[in-house]
């Protein structure tokens, strides 16, 4: 198993704990050399906050353990490409390295999000990979949706 792989793998362990509170199954991990500082998932029934993204979360989580805004030395990884503004938070966090299990594209309109946002981390500067677990990052979503749709 890759580096990569392994963060990946506790991305997921995130994912899931977001799947049994019914949440959308995205999972996030920042890591700073070579370790994890912080850890989230979706959060936004529980809160009822559209603003808490398993990625607006971490980077919370993570600036408070380095003890400032800027984490320049940290690595991002989530399950689910980000969305404008996790990616936006992302960038302003001066994060360089993120690496993405899946890409959801869902419409058009994501799919345009989802070109911006890879346009911005390229201009920032900021290292992308995708597809890092793909199957099992994607696998836990669309379970999440059938599932959901079998409730309703």
């Amino acid at each position: 198993m890759s580096t990569d792989e392994y963060y990946m793998q506790e991305a997921l362990k995130e994912a899931q704990k977001a799947f049994e509170k019914g949440e959308i199954p995205i999972g996030v991990v920042i890591v700073k050399d070579g370790e994890i500082i912080a850890r989230a998932h979706n959060l936004v029934e529980e809160t009822k906050d559209p603003t808490s993204h398993a990625e607006l979360l971490a980077i919370k989580e993570a600036a408070k353990v380095v003890g400032g805004w800027r984490l320049n030395f940290c690595e991002l990884y989530a399950t689910m490409e980000p969305c404008l503004m996790c990616s936006g938070a992302i960038i302003n966090s001066r994060i360089k390295k993120v690496v993405i299990g899946s890409r959801h594209i869902k419409n058009i309109n994501i799919d345009i999000q989802n070109e911006i946002s890879k346009e911005c981390f390229d201009v920032n500067k900021v290292d992308i990979k995708f597809g890092v677990l793909q199957e099992q990052c994607s696998g836990i979503i669309k379970q999440f949706f059938k599932t959901l749709r079998k409730i309703r």
